[in-house]
């Protein structure tokens, strides 16, 4: 049998990347009510980003000095994709019945998975993404990988980061507004539209960030990973309480342990035994929100958005 600790360490590290790209789900949809299903290629699109500011830098750089360069290029493409679909994508159908913008996100997504096919060919297959060298590392009994380093580091400094900006600054303080109810705001004189744009950029920026501590935690890529990931990301967001950025977070942590330990010990159960292996990881992620949604459907948080129908 696997031993806890580790199981629940994995779970921990693998929840957290979840929860990072869950932030752009639940900021989106507290503010506009849309459920963005092109944010998982939004994550995609950062990882290639990432790993073109790779190539592009001279031979012999050592990733120490890549990997700051490689999330910034990250960064950058996924918040210009993000913004460039609100702006040309998602705007013109604000007004419009809810349906039009999740089949139009739909048809986004597919347009970048295609996008990014064209522009690296060979993406087709998996893409070897760069290695930070050493490790692992051990503590006490839990081992822990060298790419999963940078998401010990990266997950709490965002996620304090991301509190700060919400609770103290004036336009974090425009966004709970706009959350809220976005005729008051406006009236009072936020700017719900560069609010909104705000929204779409942090949670770009989040899955980037989320992108590039895939990329270092499998060391590939390929233009399909933000598919699956991209559900189980909404999963989490929508088992933290969609619209709570806190909920979110937690929602994927539980959603990473829960997978873990399943695939970790449902095999150690007798006659149970195929209903282990990881092809049934993702199985008992949309189990858990099935459950959730059965016996707590506001989540765990019970964060509740006003009904703007």
């Amino acid at each position: 049998m696997n031993e806890l600790p580790q199981q629940l360490v994995n779970g921990l590290l693998l929840g957290s990347m979840y929860g990072l790209v869950a932030i752009g789900y639940t900021m989106v949809y507290g503010i506009v009510q849309l459920i963005n299903f092109a944010h998982g290629e939004i994550f995609m699109t950062g990882a290639f980003g990432a790993l073109t500011v790779w190539l592009w830098l001279p031979g012999g750089t050592t990733m120490w000095i890549a990997l700051p360069l490689m999330i910034v290029g990250a960064v950058i493409v996924a918040v210009a994709i993000a913004v460039g679909a609100e702006r040309f994508a998602y705007r013109p159908l604000r007004n419009a019945p809810r349906l039009a913008p999740l089949i139009t996100a739909i048809g986004l997504s597919l347009a970048l998975q295609q996008a990014v096919w064209a522009w690296y060919p060979e993406a087709k297959s998996a893409r070897t993404f760069p290695q930070i060298e050493g490790g692992p590392f051990e503590i006490g009994s839990v081992t822990i990988q060298t790419g999963d380093i940078f998401l010990v580091v990266a997950a709490p400094i965002s996620m304090a980061v991301l509190a700060w900006f919400v609770m103290k600054t004036r336009t974090g303080r425009g966004m709970q507004a706009t959350a809220q109810d976005p005729d008051t705001a406006k009236l009072m004189g936020v700017n719900t539209d560069r609010i909104i744009v705000i929204a779409f950029a942090l949670g770009a920026a989040f899955a980037a960030v989320g992108a590039v501590a895939y990329g270092l935690k499998y060391g590939e890529i390929n233009f399909r990973m933000g598919f699956i990931l991209g559900l189980k990301a909404f999963t989490a967001a929508v088992l933290g309480g969609i619209g709570n950025i806190y909920g979110a977070m937690i929602g994927g942590v539980v959603l990473g342990v829960a997978e873990t330990l399943a695939t970790a010990y449902i095999a150690d159960i007798p006659g149970m035994d195929k209903f282990g292996s990881q092809s049934w990881a993702d199985v008992w992620a949309f189990v858990l929100l099935i459950l959730v949604l059965l016996f707590r459907p506001q989540g765990l948080l019970g964060e509740r958005v006003a009904d703007r129908a």
